[in-house]
C-alpha cells in the first residue's frame, strides 16, 4: 500500500464571540489568546494530521463569520465542503438556538455527491464556564432533530476535546470519501472520555 494525502474542506460556523477563531488557532497553533476580535468574512487555516503510517490528512478550515449568516456569500464559502464544526456558547442560549439556523442554511446551500447532508458536528463551547444555560438533555434531543452526526462539550480555553472532537469528524470524512459504511447521523453525545467518570461534562 502507498501512502495516501487527503484534502478536506472543514467549516467553522456559528453565531460570533462563541469561539471560532480561537478553536482554529487552539487546534492548529495549540495557542489561546483572551482578546476577541470579530473576524471579517472568512479566515483560513491548515492543519496537517498524520492519520496513519499512510494517511496524511490536511485539512482547510474555513472559519466563517457570525456576522456573516444567512447572507448570498455562504453559498460560496460551504463550496466543496467535506464536513461542518457548528459552535455554540453553553452560557449563552441564543447561539444555541442560532445553531439550528446555520444548520439549516448549511444543508439548504450544500450536500455530499450523494446527496446525504454535510457531516457536521456540534460542539458545546465554554464548558469551562457556569451556569449552563442549557441541559445536556435539551443539547442531545437538538443535535438528533437538527442531523448533526453528534456533539460535545469543549473549552477552547482550556484545550478540552479540540483535538479528540476533530478526530471523531476527520474518521467520519475518511469515512465518506471511502465510501465506508458509515452510520447515518445519530446526533448522540460523543463521549470522548476513555473512562466513564462519575457524573459528566469536562472539567
Amino acid at each position: 500500500m502507498g501512502s495516501h494525502d487527503h484534502l478536506f474542506k472543514v467549516l467553522i460556523i456559528g453565531d460570533g464571540d462563541v469561539g471560532k477563531s480561537s478553536l482554529l488557532e487552539r487546534y492548529t497553533n495549540d495557542n489561546f489568546t483572551k482578546t476577541y476580535k470579530p473576524t471579517m468574512g472568512v479566515d483560513f487555516a491548515l492543519k496537517v494530521v498524520q492519520w496513519s503510517d499512510s494517511d496524511t490528512v490536511r485539512l482547510q478550515l474555513w472559519d466563517i463569520a457570525g456576522q456573516e449568516r444567512y447572507t448570498s456569500m455562504t453559498r460560496l464559502y460551504y463550496r466543496k465542503a467535506s464536513a461542518c464544526v457548528i459552535m455554540f456558547d453553553l452560557t449563552n442560549v441564543t447561539t444555541f438556538r442560532n445553531s439550528q439556523k446555520w444548520k439549516q442554511d448549511l444543508d439548504s446551500k450544500i450536500s455530499l455527491p450523494n446527496g446525504c447532508p454535510l457531516p457536521c458536528i456540534l460542539l458545546a463551547n465554554k464548558c469551562d464556564l457556569s451556569p449552563w444555560a442549557m441541559t445536556k438533555e435539551e443539547i442531545d434531543l437538538f443535535s438528533k432533530e437538527n442531523n448533526f452526526i453528534g456533539w460535545t462539550e469543549t473549552s477552547v480555553k482550556e484545550n478540552k476535546n479540540i483535538n479528540e472532537s476533530m478526530r471523531v469528524l476527520i474518521e467520519k470524512m475518511l469515512a465518506t470519501s471511502d465510501d465506508l459504511p458509515s452510520p447515518s447521523a445519530q446526533g448522540e453525545y460523543i463521549n470522548l472520555k476513555d473512562t466513564p467518570v462519575p457524573g459528566w461534562g469536562c472539567c
